[in-house]
């Protein structure tokens, strides 16, 4: 393997595998969609054209929404609170880490922390800003896309009028969407902190160690 390779392997491996489930969701979807299109009469799609409907867009956002709140507000939160024996959790009188002092750093910390001020500032937060303003963003896409799809399927339904974006955030049909979503997307972070109290995965830096005990708290 080559070294570039061995040194992203993880990235390069999360990011493969979310190019080819993107294509494959298209591709459903676009059959989905056609199935849809033609049992109202209307005439099919090609999947070029698919990628710009709101069907697939609302689809995407919608998920990307969820992933994103997620992990900036798991990211945010494990910042100030604590759980006991988790590996996903700081020790309970760890209020900081000494790492964490700006006064010690080196000439190879990042440039924000020998700068201090403000760039410091924005750097202390920047990953659960960072993941928050991508689910701004996805938030933001999840709405554009489900008021096109919303209007489509009405169209095509009843031939209603379209509504706006601003009427369809108001819908229960778009907080539906939402909440379903974010439900189980805390379940699922809620679940990996207290499984990993008594589990472990060898050689995961998610798990404590083996030989570690169930009260012990931190990976």
């Amino acid at each position: 393997m080559p070294r570039w390779l061995r040194n992203n392997a993880l990235s390069a491996a999360m990011l493969g595998a979310f190019l080819v489930f993107l294509v494959l969701q298209s591709v459903f979807g676009w059959q989905t969609h056609n199935e849809e299109l033609i049992q109202y009469g209307a005439a099919p799609l090609s999947w070029w054209a698919y990628l710009g409907t709101g069907h697939f867009t609302e689809a995407v956002f919608e998920n990307w929404e969820s992933e994103f709140l997620q992990m900036g507000g798991y990211v945010l939160l494990t910042a100030y609170l604590v759980q006991r024996g988790s590996a996903e959790s700081k020790p309970e009188d760890q209020a900081d880490r000494p790492e964490d002092d700006a006064r010690r750093a080196v000439p190879e910390s990042p440039w924000p922390v020998r700068a201090g001020g403000l760039p410091l500032t924005i750097y202390r937060n920047s990953l659960s800003v960072a993941l928050l303003m991508i689910f701004g963003g996805s938030f933001v896409g999840h709405l554009l896309g489900g008021v096109v799809a919303y209007n489509e399927e009405q169209a095509l339904q009843s031939g209603a009028a379209p509504i706006s974006a601003w009427q369809f955030l108001g819908t229960s049909d778009f907080w539906f969407q939402s909440m379903q979503n974010w439900q189980s997307e805390f379940l699922a972070v809620g679940v990996l902190i207290v499984l990993s109290i008594v589990l472990r995965q060898h050689a995961s830096p998610e798990s404590k160690p083996v030989t570690r005990p169930h009260a012990e708290t931190g990976a």
